[in-house]
């Protein structure tokens, strides 16, 4: 690109000495433009001012020489420049796509808006792989992670995603129309995928679910919610605040799935090898029939599959996740 620009300076500069020159040598300068023009364009339609001189001459020919050289070195930098670009477009797109397709159990965001962008982040600090949908190349420039360009109520942009092989689906477009749109299609291509959907009307949130949504989050509301907490209820609200959006490292909240082959499988809550190695407090065990027990007492047993969500620092429930594995 700096090539090219230096390249149009140049021509810019053989066109002015033209005119100047020209003008030097008698003509008006509405002629010594059309000289200028005619000489760099190699048109040589009709020459003005009558015989020209021996000076005019020589001059012609160097405008000539100088002009059309320049002409032909910007043309074919502005080509190439083009080529290239597709070009490298091109094998970036098949980069990319070779990339998307060793994926599984990734996340797709569809919209990188405002909502995209925050989830796009907070996905990320917790380790997720994202791919994101957007249909503006602008949008998604200088974006670091995979991104397929297209509508993202289509198929084949849902397919481009690896929507077959990822585990999560954000469908956080503007409108709650190509959300549902998003959420249908994705649920037809993916029978298991996990979908939450954004929507910005109340009587969007029924129709999202019944088009097979499993989570259905309207940001209005719950920014609301959460803006009233602070004055109703502060300190609930700094608290929830601190675990869960890591304002603070002093405590976080996580979930664990319990596999068949861990350890905990068939132990209680109370196992003082769980608090003793990890220092988490178990606030609430989903079990797999989706039932939660709130402060579960010691005594509760735990199965395969079952979900443990825990608070505690960085450091203990780094400790869980080495002893859960």
């Amino acid at each position: 690109m700096k090539r090219l620009r230096i390249a149009l300076g140049l021509v810019g500069s053989v066109a002015v000495a033209g005119v100047i020159g020209y003008r030097v040598t008698g003509l008006n300068w509405m002629e010594a433009v059309y000289m200028t023009v005619i000489t760099v364009t190699t048109v040589g339609y009709r020459e003005v001012g009558g015989q020209p001189s021996i000076g005019e001459q020589i001059f012609t020919i160097i405008i000539i020489a100088t002009g059309v050289s320049t002409v032909l070195y910007t043309f074919t930098l502005g080509v190439q420049t083009v080529v290239e670009g597709q070009l490298r477009e091109f094998v970036g797109r098949r980069r990319m796509n070779k990339v998307i397709e060793g994926f599984r159990d990734h996340t797709i965001v569809c919209g990188l808006g405002r909502v995209g962008q925050t989830v796009v982040d907070d996905l990320v600090s917790h380790g997720e792989t994202v791919v994101i949908i957007d249909e503006n190349p602008e949008q998604v420039r200088d974006v670091h992670h995979p991104v397929v360009v297209g509508d993202a109520t289509l198929d084949s942009t849902l397919r481009s995603a690896g929507v077959e092989h990822a585990r999560a689906l954000i469908a956080a477009l503007e409108g709650d129309a190509e959300n549902l749109f998003v959420t249908l299609s994705a649920r037809t291509i993916n029978s298991e995928l996990f979908i939450v959907a954004r929507a910005r009307a109340g009587e969007s949130v029924a129709k999202l679910s019944r088009a097979g949504a499993d989570r259905v989050v309207n940001p209005q509301d719950l920014g609301a919610s959460r803006m009233a907490s602070f004055v109703v209820q502060p300190h609930v609200a700094e608290f929830v605040d601190v675990v869960m959006h890591e304002r603070s490292h002093e405590f976080r909240i996580r979930e664990y799935q319990l596999t068949p082959s861990c350890w905990l499988v068939g132990q209680e809550v109370g196992d003082p090898r769980l608090r003793d190695r990890t220092e988490a407090l178990v606030l609430a065990v989903r079990t797999n029939d989706g039932t939660f027990i709130t402060n579960p007492e010691p005594g509760v047993t735990l199965a395969a599959d079952d979900v443990l969500i825990v608070v505690g620092t960085e450091e203990g429930l780094a400790g869980l996740q080495e002893a859960l594995a």
